[in-house]
């Protein structure tokens, strides 16, 4: 399927057609995974579907990252390789990736996991059959750092309903690992939300606001392989010195990450094309959400805003 175009929006509110660019844009922000991103960059290259592009973001790799990248873009023309000025942290990263990629669908990936075959191709039949869908994910396999399978995982946010609310609701009250935002998303719709911020569980923040935008749909057949090991970003979240090397490596900006999310999530919520009744239902849910937690919202302030030493808390 090389050398499909594109559509995407027009500056009159309709579709232009781009020709050579390609349908997926997949951003890989990395950062030192030199052992393991040759095999998460050959499961895109092996996909059954191959209109994508994929574009490397690196925060100033110190091992063999950059050499590994390299080869494979001078091995394989949908591979860009971009090394950035400086470590600007995972978040920031993750803009970077989606800065620089195109096309009409976006799909973040990630250095240590890797994508069965054929992901690609039945996300892209999911998202062109039903406009509806903003984002397709499947289940996921947990592995070592071996890649030997630890366990399996489901999610359980195919969110099908028809009220923005209920989804957002759904998937707050439910998400416990976050997944589902490497899975294939309308990349128009991504644009109008605030993407992944500074604030800690950001990814989470990102769904929820992605969710009032559309629905969820969660391919049946496992085929995403997640490793967690001791080097990665989400390995030990309770360790705040390290979700500060990774949120924020220059020592700055590392605070009020619940009163942040709170106001990044209301945000979303005001911004979001809903109803004014699904608005103030929202609003009520947040409220409650930030009553419950009003403690840690106290001790963060005492705390002149630095996390609490007990780790990261969403619900």
């Amino acid at each position: 399927m090389q050398g499909r175009f594109s559509e995407v929006a027009g500056p009159d509110g309709g579709t232009v057609r781009r020709a050579g660019e390609p349908l997926i844009g997949i951003g890989m922000p990395v950062y030192n995974c030199g052992e393991y991103i040759g095999q998460a960059i050959e499961s895109h290259l092996a996909q059954t579907f191959g209109d994508f592009e994929l574009v490397i973001t690196d925060n100033q790799s110190t091992d063999a990252t950059e050499d590994v990248c390299r080869r494979y873009a001078a091995f394989d023309r949908r591979v860009r390789y971009i090394r950035n000025a400086t470590n600007v942290g995972g978040p920031r990263n993750f803009r970077l990736a989606f800065t620089h990629s195109r096309g009409r669908y976006h799909k973040w990936s990630t250095a240590d996991d890797w994508w069965a075959p054929k992901f690609l191709a039945d996300a892209v039949a999911v998202l062109d059959r039903d406009p509806e869908t903003v984002l397709v994910y499947p289940k996921t396999v947990m592995v070592d750092e071996a890649g030997n399978e630890t366990g399996r995982f489901e999610d359980s946010l195919h969110l099908r309903d028809d009220r923005p609310s209920n989804r957002f609701i759904r998937l707050y009250n439910t998400i416990t690992l976050c997944q589902a935002h490497l899975g294939l998303i309308r990349r128009d719709v991504m644009a109008r939300t605030g993407l992944i911020g500074g604030e800690l569980a950001s990814d989470i923040r990102f769904l929820a606001e992605l969710s009032l935008y559309g629905k969820f749909f969660v391919l049946p057949e496992y085929m995403f392989f997640r490793r967690f090991h001791v080097t990665s970003s989400s390995w030990n979240r309770s360790d705040m010195t390290r979700q500060g090397a990774y949120y924020a490596p220059r020592g700055s900006g590392f605070r009020f990450h619940d009163w942040r999310r709170y106001a990044a999530l209301v945000q979303a919520v005001a911004r979001a094309p809903i109803t004014p009744k699904e608005r103030l239902r929202l609003v009520k849910y947040l409220v409650g959400l930030a009553t419950q937690q009003r403690g840690r919202l106290f001790r963060e302030i005492t705390r002149m805003g630095k996390p609490d030493p007990k780790g990261l808390h969403i619900r």
